[in-house]
């Protein structure tokens, strides 16, 4: 706080080199504000202008700062000369310095009354919450003396649950008996599948093998350009015919004698790939 206070006595010391804008008699006139204490800043021609007004130790000071050096003074009333100005710069620079703190302090007391009214705002939703609360509890309560009625009856209830649990273990355990005989039959037709599921492998391999085989037949006898053309055949004790054209009874002779295993009852082929015995 000295610190600004020297500060502000220099800067009216220096404002002696500081002719006054406007031209003011030397005695003003005591007006509506001449009991009031003001501090007004603003802006003339970009330059920061300050009026003060203010009583201190009996007596009325108005003073006027351009850009923070004093332009104007008048002591309850009467003007005083730049030359004087030096007698007063300690009651100026006090008084700006109330000015200061009492800005600040309404700055405080407007940040207090807003945190007030927040807090009123905060302390008038508790209170409602609180009525909420106290309304919420008392449903609860009848809602708990209902529980507990309940709670009695379900008591009885329970009782003759513990019953029907034995009469259901009991009914569980020869369940379970037979569910381990089911089980049993079940490995037992797992086997079974599985040595299925190991023949039909062994069969599709086989079928694989004569489908490329005799594919391949076909495309060296000139019977289909290549692999990818073969769509149908059959090969029965009637004669041999692919893709919808009978062949000689050469060919068949020759195929039916190769694939005497498979054509002893006759199969037919189509391009699902499905290999049908006749």
């Amino acid at each position: 706080m000295k610190a600004k206070y020297f500060w502000l006595m220099g800067m009216l010391l220096a404002a002696t080199n500081v002719s006054a804008q406007t031209k003011k008699p030397a005695k003003t006139a005591y007006d509506d504000d001449r009991h009031n204490n003001y501090d007004r800043i603003h802006t003339v021609d970009g330059k920061k202008v300050e009026d003060i007004q203010m009583h201190r130790d009996g007596k009325m000071y108005k003073a006027e700062l351009v850009n923070e050096k004093l332009t104007e003074l008048y002591v309850d009333g009467e003007k005083v000369q730049e030359a004087d100005w030096t007698k007063y710069t300690g009651a100026i620079a006090a008084i700006r310095v109330q000015l200061q703190l009492n800005r600040e302090q309404a700055k405080a007391n407007a940040r207090q009354a807003k945190r007030n009214q927040e807090q009123d705002r905060v302390n008038e939703e508790q209170a409602k919450r609180n009525a909420e609360q106290a309304e919420h509890n008392e449903v609860q309560a009848k809602k708990n003396a209902e529980q507990q009625a309940r709670s009695a009856e379900q008591g009885k209830h329970n009782q003759e649950q513990v019953r029907v649990n034995i009469e259901q273990a009991k009914h569980n355990a020869e369940q379970a008996a037979r569910n381990e005989e089911q089980a049993k039959r079940n490995q037992e037709q797992n086997e079974v599948n599985r040595e299925q599921a190991k023949l039909n492998a062994e069969q599709a391999s086989a079928n694989e093998r004569f489908m490329k085989e005799f594919t391949e037949d076909l495309v060296n006898d000139k019977i289909i350009p290549d692999k990818n053309s073969l769509k149908e055949f059959r090969l029965d004790n009637e004669g041999m015919t692919v893709n919808g054209v009978k062949q000689s009874d050469e060919l068949y002779k020759k195929y039916k004698e190769k694939y005497s295993k498979q054509s002893s009852g006759g199969f037919t082929y189509s391009r699902d790939g499905i290999i049908r015995n006749n």
